[in-house]
C-alpha cells in the first residue's frame, strides 16, 4: 500500500502575531502534523531547549552546513541566521506527515521556489495596537528591541499577499480553527483522496 506523501506548510507572521502559540496548539491536536526544528545562530531564550525549540549552533557550524547545501532555506533575521534541514523535511514528508515551517517571509519564498507544492500561510494580528501589546507583555525584550520589531512589522506584513492562505489572529480559538480547516482541506483534495481511497474508488467504478 502506497503511503500518501505529506504536505509541507510555511507559516509566516510578524513577531508577536501569535504564530508560535497557534502552531503549538495545532500540533498538539493533530498527530500527523509536526513542526520542523530549525537551526539558528541566536542564543536560546529562557525556557527554550536545544533540539526541541531550535538547534542552537555556532555561526561557523551554520556556515559549514550552508556551504554543504544542507538547508532547504535560510535567512537572516535581526542579525541571526536560521535554516531548515532539507533531509529532515524530505524524510518526514515521505512518511506521510504534514510538516510546518515556522518561518519569515523570506524563507517562505525560498521554500516555495524549491518546493512549488508547498502551501503557505500568513498570520496577521487584528491591529497594530494589539501587536505592540503582545510584544510588550512577553517581558523578554527591552524597549529598543521592541521598537525595532515594530519598525520591521509593517515591512514584514506587506508580504501577506504572497501566501496561499491568510489567517487573522484576533480570537485565538477562531484562528486555530482556521488553521485546522486549511490542513483538513488539503488532505481532502482529489489527488490525496485518490491515493487514500484507491480501493473504494476501484470498487465503485468496477462494473
Amino acid at each position: 500500500m502506497s503511503i500518501e506523501r505529506g504536505t509541507l506548510y510555511t507559516i509566516a507572521a510578524p513577531s508577536g502575531a501569535g504564530k508560535t502559540s497557534l502552531v503549538k496548539a495545532l500540533t498538539e491536536s493533530k498527530t500527523f502534523v509536526k513542526v520542523s526544528v530549525s537551526h539558528t545562530t541566536r542564543a536560546a531564550r529562557p525556557g527554550e531547549v536545544d533540539g526541541l525549540n531550535y538547534h542552537f549552533v555556532a555561526p561557523e557550524h551554520f556556515q559549514q552546513m550552508l556551504d554543504n547545501g544542507l538547508f532547504i532555506e535560510h535567512a537572516e533575521v535581526f542579525g541571526n541566521f536560521y535554516g531548515t534541514s532539507k533531509q529532515w523535511v524530505e524524510d518526514h514528508l515521505a512518511q506521510g506527515l504534514d510538516i510546518i515551517l515556522e518561518i519569515d517571509w523570506q524563507g517562505a519564498q525560498q521554500v516555495k521556489r524549491v518546493m512549488p507544492n508547498t502551501r503557505s500561510i500568513f498570520i496577521l494580528p487584528p491591529s497594530r495596537e494589539a501587536l505592540l501589546e503582545r510584544l510588550t507583555s512577553r517581558g523578554q525584550d527591552d524597549d529598543e528591541i521592541i521598537s525595532r520589531r515594530m519598525a520591521e512589522a509593517t515591512s514584514e506584513m506587506s508580504h501577506y499577499a504572497e501566501a496561499d492562505y491568510l489567517v487573522i489572529n484576533e480570537c485565538f480559538d477562531t484562528a486555530l480553527k482556521d488553521l485546522r480547516a486549511i490542513i483538513r482541506s488539503q488532505r481532502l483534495n482529489c489527488a490525496a483522496q485518490n491515493l487514500r481511497q484507491a480501493a473504494l474508488i476501484s470498487d465503485l467504478l468496477n462494473q
